[in-house]
């Protein structure tokens, strides 16, 4: 007889539950990873489903060597690195595709579902977005009632699968939330995971190089969201500062890494009302806290403002925060500058831009004074033939010239360029200021977005006797870009030319709807973070909470809620009571001083009891009749009565 060399075929009823589970863990990566890998993933998938149907042997274990090297390598070549949510996520798909060529018994299934899990909980290091939750508990509830089907080895159906796994997830469900509210919070994780940024969009950098762009895509993706406590300004004033860029070395704009000045805030005077609202900002893995121009008072831990009156924390926004502002907008920065000072802002490499140079001099000349001078260059851009386009032109090694005096086409990074040039060529002290400008209000949140689309770059110039001040070129050219924000302004009336009124309505209502309840879901899961979490703690009446108080307070709860689960499973799960003929009839055993043997029928019993005792041969006979009347007659009401009075007589006998 020929040994078998191939599957047995036991695990055609298992098998088809694990590949789903994976599946269905793989799905959030999919976008993400490379072609190739989605490709094993399926293909080893159908391998193995395969194999087992047709009783196939299994690949070589040379072979399983040779594919698991080129995986490795392949995921080296296409993401340069083997660390981080990217390479990792490649990596567990391709372990789990080459696992399920090794799969030879359900233990080997173990495995891959611990994959699943590893999976889906990873999907979480690159997007916790509001649909991740559903999509979380969809995942563990699958692979669980996969890991079930596997395990039991009944007959029982999937909705029975289901629901046992649903249950263990209600029961595990006061753990989670008890350890996601009262384990301590850090600031500095203990470690870091490298998060993919492949994918550019409109946004901020510490460099600004309008020269050198020669598109900007548009994003609508939400850099922050703000709530005010009264009513919000108006768009003209609505400059959300970021950083301030001060060099120039003819083609770029670049400013100085973050640094507290003393003196900042003591150079701010304010005027008219102050401005308070709440922020809830986007990671950005930079230094800036953004806020509206200017910030004078804040309550973020670690932050300061630095030396160009822009706040910055010590170390980047890794994780969603929230902070409390108030700002005026109404202000004058730096009454008195030095002269070096005021030098400093004027420099401008000479042997660049020579045309803008040349013409910036000439019209302060003509203009006879600064803020002349300021106008004209405005008038300038207002009258001339200069568009405002997120497409312009590639310029060559003189931007500002080309962009002046050739394409006269470009957004507001290219414009605050060549005012700040043309500024300091006048003897003007300038600098740009890149953040953000305007933001949209949602109506079903009572709070505003401000997105990606909306950044921005500006100019501030020094007067004696004025200090710093704004100047937005860009409004001089777009102004609906100030009053409208450039998403407005890009996408206003798209819907209308296509002949969507109503549908476009109707849509704007539940994106605003959507966004509110992410903007919710943010506020309360993903920002609760060490400042949130202190003050709940606060407001349950901690005092001074830290982490050995919290750590006590976890354990004491996640003991009490342990007591109760296992309370519960005991009740659920307790042996059912015996009914009262069994009562009645163990109460006779007892008195005839024998004891039935483990699986000995009434019947068996009774004439047992008879050969060893023959004086109660009739009590014997006589109730054992009775007990299976009232056990399993039709009628048990006039059997029970007699066995009750049978069972009483025997006890009492002499």
């Amino acid at each position: 007889m020929s040994k078998r060399t191939g599957t047995d075929g036991s695990l055609l009823t298992s098998l088809p539950w694990t590949l789903g589970a994976l599946t269905f863990s793989v799905l959030p990566h999919l976008q993400f990873l490379p072609i190739w890998v989605t490709v094993t993933f399926l293909g080893c998938s159908a391998w193995r489903m395969q194999v087992e149907r047709k009783r196939w042997r299994l690949p070589p274990a040379w072979l399983r060597i040779i594919l698991a090297l080129m995986c490795f390598i392949g995921v080296l070549a296409s993401f340069e690195a083997v660390s981080g949510v990217g390479p990792g996520s490649a990596l567990l798909a391709v372990m789990a595709a080459l696992k399920l060529l090794e799969t030879k018994q359900r233990r080997d299934q173990f495995v891959l579902l611990f994959i699943s899990i590893f999976l889906i909980m990873s999907s979480l290091l690159r997007e916790q977005y509001l649909w991740s939750l559903p999509y979380l508990l969809a995942g563990v509830l699958f692979t669980m009632t996969a890991w079930l089907r596997m395990s039991d080895s009944r007959p029982v159906s999937v909705g029975q699968s289901l629901r046992t796994g649903t249950r263990m997830i209600a029961y595990s469900a006061p753990l989670m939330i008890a350890m996601w509210i009262f384990f301590p919070r850090i600031a500095t994780p203990f470690w870091a995971v490298p998060i993919d940024t492949s994918s550019a969009t409109s946004g901020l950098s510490d460099r600004m190089s309008p020269g050198d762009i020669s598109s900007l895509s548009l994003s609508d993706a939400v850099a922050f969201r703000v709530t005010f406590d009264g009513e919000a300004p108006p768009p003209s004033k609505r400059y959300w500062r970021g950083l301030v860029l001060h060099r120039f070395n003819g083609r770029s704009w670049t400013g100085n890494d973050p640094s507290m000045g003393s003196g900042a805030r003591r150079e701010i005077e304010t005027d008219g009302e102050p401005v308070s609202y709440q922020v809830t900002l986007e990671p950005t893995r930079q230094h800036w806290i953004f806020a509206l121009d200017v910030p004078y008072e804040w309550n973020l831990s670690r932050t300061y403002m630095a030396r160009q009156q822009q706040l910055a924390r010590m170390q980047p926004v890794d994780q969603r925060i929230n902070y409390s502002v108030v700002s005026y907008p109404d202000f004058r920065l730096s009454n008195d500058l030095s002269k070096s000072t005021q030098e400093y802002y004027t420099r401008i490499p000479p042997n660049s831009n020579t045309r803008t140079l040349a013409l910036a001099r000439k019209m302060r000349q003509e203009a006879g004074s600064s803020e002349e001078f300021i106008n004209r260059v405005l008038r300038k851009f207002n009258a001339e033939e200069y568009y405002y386009t997120l497409q312009p032109p590639p310029l060559g090694r003189n931007p500002v010239d080309q962009f002046l005096f050739d394409s006269k086409r470009g957004f507001c990074e290219h414009y605050a360029s060549a005012f700040a040039v043309m500024m300091r060529a006048a003897g003007i002290p300038s600098r740009i200021v890149l953040g953000y400008q305007g933001g949209e209000m949602n109506p079903m949140g009572k709070y505003m977005i401000v997105r990606q689309a909306d950044a921005h770059a500006w100019t501030e110039v020094w007067l004696p006797g004025r200090g710093w001040y704004r100047v937005d070129p860009t409004a001089a050219v777009a102004p609906e870009r100030i009053e409208e924000g450039r998403y407005g302004a890009m996408l206003d009336g798209i819907g209308a030319s296509w002949g969507l009124e109503a549908p476009s309505q109707w849509l704007y209502r539940v994106t605003m709807t959507w966004d509110a309840m992410n903007a919710k879901w943010n506020e309360w899961i993903l920002a609760y973070g060490p400042d949130n979490q202190g003050r709940f703690m606060e407001w349950l009446g901690m005092d001074e909470p830290d982490w050995r108080k919290m750590m006590l307070t976890l354990v004491t709860i996640v003991v009490a809620l342990v007591g109760i689960i296992s309370v519960l499973l005991m009740l659920r799960y307790r042996p059912p009571p015996k009914d009262h003929a069994a009562r009645l009839y163990q109460k006779f055993t007892r008195a005839a001083g024998i004891e039935p043997e483990q699986g000995e029928t009434p019947l068996t019993y009774a004439l047992r009891l008879g050969d060893e005792k023959s004086e109660i041969s009739g009590f014997a006979n006589e109730i054992t009749s009775l007990y299976l009347d009232a056990r399993y007659g039709p009628s048990a009401t006039l059997p029970m009565q007699q066995l009750r009075s049978a069972v009483t007589q025997f006890v009492q006998r002499p």
